[in-house]
């Protein structure tokens, strides 16, 4: 982890000797008495962590803040629901690339048993977007919902300026080149659909919400991969307006 998070309650407390991060802190980083570890308050401001005081059954460290991070990136991204082994790959990366919401949905193709798989049922999502947001050094944490229709999802995003369908069958353009036409581009939502695509009618409900359809190639893209590499060219795309 490039920084250990904290929730407000915890500062100022005492930690427990087993606490994973208070490993991470002694055995993996080998911090002493009196050194620092980059830490962040969850959805507030980075800082640092004075090692104070090692026990057997305890460890005791002062905390400085600094800054509040950079906001996330204006980007909602809304996926079908995939394989477990799927969403768990989305769930990380996509929180590290910095989108700002993640809407897993339920879609015309996809098993309806994934809605039910223990990812989702026993909170294992929470670690990988927590693990998410440490890979990129910040504090700030999406909004993430799953299981919720299509057009839910659509009505979530709904004040979202650009609106991209990613769509290897019937796109006529490329993401950059869908991105090129709608100008000024400052907030963008990304629909990919889940491993075995989007349905007829899943693509009406886009276009009828304003969605542009676009494909990144030829090439048909696992949903993670295509997730991944849209949200990277749309981050681009936003950073240099």
């Amino acid at each position: 982890m490039n920084i250990i998070l904290f929730e407000k309650h915890e500062v100022g407390s005492s930690l427990r000797r087993d606490d994973v991060r208070v490993r991470h802190v002694l055995d993996v980083l080998r911090r002493q008495p009196g050194d620092s570890t980059d830490v962040g308050l969850v959805n507030g401001p980075r800082g640092k962590a004075i090692l104070q005081t090692v026990s057997a059954d305890e460890v005791v460290f002062e905390f400085v803040w600094g800054k509040e991070p950079e906001s996330l990136l204006p980007i909602d991204l809304i996926v079908g629901l995939s394989r477990p082994q799927t969403c768990r790959k989305i769930l990380q990366e996509a929180t590290s690339l910095g989108v700002r919401s993640i809407y897993f949905t339920t879609t015309d193709r996809a098993e309806a048993s994934y809605a039910t798989s223990k990812l989702w049922t026993t909170g294992e999502w929470e670690n990988l977007v927590r693990a998410g947001v440490e890979q990129a050094f910040t504090t700030q944490f999406p909004d993430v919902q799953f299981g919720i229709s299509l057009k839910d999802a659509i009505e979530s995003t709904i004040a979202t300026e650009t609106r991209v369908c990613m769509d290897n069958y019937e796109a006529s353009s490329g993401l950059l080149e869908a991105l090129d036409k709608a100008q000024p581009v400052n907030s963008v939502v990304l629909a990919v659909g889940s491993e075995r695509g989007w349905s007829a009618e899943e693509r009406d409900v886009c276009r009828q919400n304003n969605f542009v359809l676009a494909h990144l190639g030829s090439r048909p893209l696992r949903t993670e991969t295509a997730s991944i590499a849209a949200i990277s060219l749309v981050s681009a795309a936003l950073r240099s307006r």
